[in-house]
């Protein structure tokens, strides 16, 4: 009796054979529906997907030590070692944002000179991975006047305790992944919606728009005399202005933009 109340427990085999076709029908429809999404934002999700496996695995990982390969032969030189695709790019951002002073290693009080929270800049990009480092190595060749002008805070009426500008940018590089659902299958918000409209025709956008989203903070930092503990207020209102920007109607490429003059200031 036993028995067969315990067999009742189960679905017929044509029940499970219905279920199955079923569930594989509902996963081809939703899989043709990604495909055809990502078709049209392939170099913005392949790079952030690049990124944060870059960031977050492998035995040259940043979270594996990507830059204490030395800590247990202190008289080595780090940059003794062949360098890796992040220790390029970083070692790039050093030159690009302090051309003329010497470059002591990828672990150094150096650093702080540029806004990181130490001398080993690993453990702040932890938060975002890769695509932080290469949002600002882009905005520093590509716009090096308004990089450097924000890099040492010129212009306007400055707090006596500024944000730090590389840890800033890595909360820029975050806000606009959150802001434009970036983390989702399909972007469902509108900003998110029209951005990768404008990335089908320029692969750089989220580069350009990384630019223009840090010279909106910078301006909003301004406009509120803001300092240290106004941060966050201070990036949750440039992402509103942002997001307003992105729903416009008249938005054809990055450049439309109404803060992009921002950056020739």
């Amino acid at each position: 009796m036993r028995l067969r109340r315990r067999r009742q427990c189960f679905p017929s085999c044509s029940s499970l054979h219905r279920v199955d076709e079923d569930e594989i029908y509902w996963r081809q429809k939703k899989g043709d529906e990604e495909l055809e999404w990502s078709h049209s934002s392939a170099h913005i999700i392949s790079q952030l997907t690049q990124c944060f496996a870059n960031a977050m695995v492998g035995p040259r990982s940043w979270v594996g030590g990507l830059f204490n390969r030395s800590s247990n032969k202190r008289n080595e030189k780090f940059i003794d070692y062949p360098l890796c695709p992040l220790q390029e790019a970083l070692r790039a951002l050093w030159h690009a944002a302090f051309p003329n002073i010497a470059f002591k290693g990828l672990i150094s009080e150096q650093w702080k000179e540029m806004g990181w929270q130490g001398p080993n800049p690993s453990t702040d990009f932890r938060g975002c991975g890769l695509i932080s480092l290469e949002n600002l190595l882009f905005f520093a060749r590509t716009y090096p006047a308004s990089f450097h002008r924000l890099l040492f805070k010129q212009g306007g009426q400055r707090a006596a305790w500024e944000y730090p500008f590389a840890v800033a940018g890595i909360n820029v590089s975050f806000m606009l992944i959150q802001m434009l659902d970036l983390s989702s299958v399909k972007p469902r918000c509108l900003p998110g919606i029209n951005f990768i409209k404008l990335l089908g025709d320029d692969e750089e956008a989220f580069d350009e728009l990384y630019c223009i989203a840090f010279e909106m903070m910078d301006a909003q930092w301004l406009a509120m005399n803001a300092s240290y503990m106004d941060f966050n207020e201070v990036l949750q209102v440039t992402r509103t202005q942002l997001e307003r920007e992105l729903s416009l109607e008249d938005i054809n490429r990055i450049q439309d933009l109404p803060a992009y003059n921002l950056l020739y200031q």
